[in-house]
């Protein structure tokens, strides 16, 4: 199973449009996993139309359309591993205990809110969580990249997490 991770679109504030190398992605997707901060229903849509699975949820600069369309946090069983998707984890300090303390009994969380990719393993009460963030594809902030995620999901494991650098926009 394919996963196509991203968060922090923020359409069409930071950009006009998703960038063509993940839109390019979308049909090769099993599951596409937003983690909030869409500003635009017009993404959302989007995607919605594009992906053979979708899994969204709303971040802080979501408005009540999309609140209405999308939960705080959301959970899903893909091909045996546990996952949950929320925007917002946090202070980068005491992360990963916090968030295995909230979050019991998933194998994966995929953040966002930061626009800072991460990656890192909490050691939680019922066995190990991977968390994610995939950056942000239109808005690097202080990063050096616009950035995304992909991996795969085999024998009832995550695997092959590939961080994706995008090129400047011109």
């Amino acid at each position: 199973m394919r996963l196509l991770l991203m968060s922090d679109t923020h359409l069409p504030r930071r950009a006009k449009a998703l960038p063509g190398e993940l839109l390019e992605r979308l049909p090769h997707a099993d599951v596409v996993v937003h983690a909030g901060d869409w500003v635009d229903l017009a993404t959302l849509d989007l995607l919605q139309e594009r992906s053979r699975r979708l899994i969204g949820v709303y971040g802080n600069n979501d408005g009540p359309e999309l609140r209405a369309r999308l939960p705080e946090v959301a959970r899903a069983e893909l091909a045996g591993v546990r996952l949950g998707v929320v925007h917002e984890t946090g202070a980068a300090r005491g992360r990963e205990r916090r968030c295995a303390e909230r979050f019991p009994g998933l194998d994966v969380l995929v953040f966002g809110h930061s626009h800072i990719p991460w990656d890192s393993t909490a050691e939680g009460p019922q066995g190990p969580l991977r968390l994610l963030n995939p950056g942000s594809p239109t808005d690097r902030r202080r990063q050096p990249y616009c950035t995304y995620l992909t991996a795969t999901i085999e024998a009832g494991r995550l695997t092959a997490v590939e961080l994706h650098r995008l090129p400047p926009r011109r």
